[in-house]
């Protein structure tokens, strides 16, 4: 079973945002936290996500830097967990993702301050049309220096199919050295 034989699955299925997952942090004293995220890479490394890094998540994860990731594909009957430690992507990853987006996402990585205070949307919208103009006529918006990638390298992974009755089929993988070691779970 691999997360993203899943994820083509649950693209083909039709799904809406098949890469949406809820991430759950929390802070130095315990406290979590959990928002939904867009995973957008997964390989051997981890799986990847992007985010400002001083939003709550940002503060989080520099405070505690372990998190748990669900992701649920109700259609299909099927959820991903993946539990382990988080590091930064480098900036040459995340300076390749970021050049990826629409530019007027990367302008808004610019306005935005992720999670702050805002008096009301005049406001946010006042801080977009400074960025469109700092960059007017360039394509190649920078990357913000607060903004960037998060792997989560996995240390558990564990697949759920749902089956009836309840009688679901799990299994957890949980890392072994180089490998990993296979047990069924009960439903």
């Amino acid at each position: 079973m691999a997360l993203n034989d899943w994820l083509d699955a649950a693209s083909l299925a039709g799904i809406e945002d098949p890469d949406a997952m809820t991430l759950a942090t929390a802070d130095s004293e315990g406290r979590p936290s959990a928002r939904t995220v867009l995973l957008r890479h997964c390989d051997s490394r981890g799986l990847v996500f992007y985010s400002h890094r001083t939003s709550l998540k940002g503060r989080n994860l520099a405070a505690n830097p372990h998190a748990a990731v669900v992701l649920h594909w109700r259609e299909l009957g099927r959820q991903v967990t993946a539990t382990g430690p988080v590091v930064l992507v480098d900036d040459g990853e995340s300076d390749a993702y970021f050049a990826a987006r629409l530019r007027d996402s990367r302008i808004g990585a610019w306005a935005s301050q992720q999670g702050e205070p805002l008096a009301d949307r005049a406001a946010l919208d006042a801080r977009v049309a400074a960025a469109q103009a700092q960059y007017a006529g360039q394509e190649a918006v920078p990357r913000p220096p607060y903004w960037g990638g998060f792997r989560l390298i996995p240390e558990t992974i564990e697949f759920w199919q749902a089956g009836k009755f309840r009688l679901h089929d799990r299994f957890v993988y949980v890392r072994a050295g180089d490998g990993w070691e296979i047990s069924r779970l009960s439903p």
